[in-house]
């Protein structure tokens, strides 16, 4: 099984629109995110364990290894 995880996505300002390339942390989630556009600050929506989950084009790592069917750090995000 493959185990390769995408550590870039971009974030889009629920707020804006802006759009933002961010490096996600590995093995945890991000749980602020601050816009540089409209320095509005962000939570995930309900149900979502982080940002990248809510606004990013790419999940955080943790939630696509799960996806993979590897929960060694699931546990961090939930």
């Amino acid at each position: 099984m493959d185990h390769s995880i995408i550590l870039e996505s971009t974030l889009t300002c629920p707020t804006c629109s802006a759009q933002s390339t961010e490096n996600m942390p590995a093995e945890s989630c991000q749980f602020f995110y601050l816009c540089s556009q409209c320095q509005t600050t962000h939570r995930p929506n309900p149900g979502d364990c982080c940002v990248f989950c809510s606004f990013g084009t790419v999940p955080c790592p943790p939630i696509q290894l799960e996806r993979q069917g590897d929960d060694r750090f699931v546990t961090t995000c939930k």
